[in-house]
């Protein structure tokens, strides 16, 4: 498994820096760079959960294959969690993924894009007030939003993701995250 993320950490890097040569050369790719806050909360459970506030930020890479379809791989680093009441205690547990959503970006104007893809995250560092090491290492989630282009560099983003897989060994939880994004393309 540890050797998987790595190989998939390191396509994905590969693809994000190799297609600044190809960018240079064409308009298939573009890179671009991100930032933005993000309002995570966990779903499926009945304790009680408030959501947290933080942020993800990385690299993208846009790549046209049809005058209104493109592809959109994209490298974060993304804080997600919650906050946790318990007998009148709150604990709050945030968890820092490097997260690697692999979008297909549907243009419904030549300014407006819906996006929609799988998101696999790897689990880089935990800040909680919970037992440490009782969180998976591997989150998927499905991803959707909006983007928003103007002009021919900068963009805003919203989106959702909503994860797949339970990010802690021994709660029934899945992680859920809202994400407003700025970002710039080159």
């Amino acid at each position: 498994m540890q050797k998987l993320k790595k190989n998939v950490v390191l396509v994905v890097i590969l693809l994000l820096f190799g297609s600044k040569s190809i960018a240079q050369e064409t308009s298939f790719a573009r890179l671009g760079l991100k930032a933005g806050i993000n309002y995570a909360n966990y779903t499926g459970t009945d304790v009680n959960t408030d959501a947290i506030t933080n942020f993800h930020a990385g690299l993208l890479v846009e790549l046209k294959i049809f005058k209104n379809f493109s592809l959109q791989p994209e490298l974060l680093y993304s804080t997600q969690g919650a906050s946790l009441k318990n007998l009148n205690e709150e604990i709050k547990n945030e968890l820092g993924y490097i997260s690697i959503p692999v979008l297909a970006k549907f243009y419904l104007t030549d300014h407006l894009s819906m996006e929609l893809g799988p998101q696999a995250s790897f689990l880089l560092s935990e800040r909680n007030e919970v037992k440490a090491g009782d969180s998976n290492t591997f989150d998927f989630a499905v991803a959707g939003g909006l983007g928003y282009k103007f002009g021919k560099h900068f963009f805003v983003q919203g989106r959702y993701g909503l994860g797949l897989t339970e990010p802690k060994r021994d709660a029934d939880v899945k992680n859920s995250v809202v994400q407003a994004s700025l970002g710039y393309l080159f």
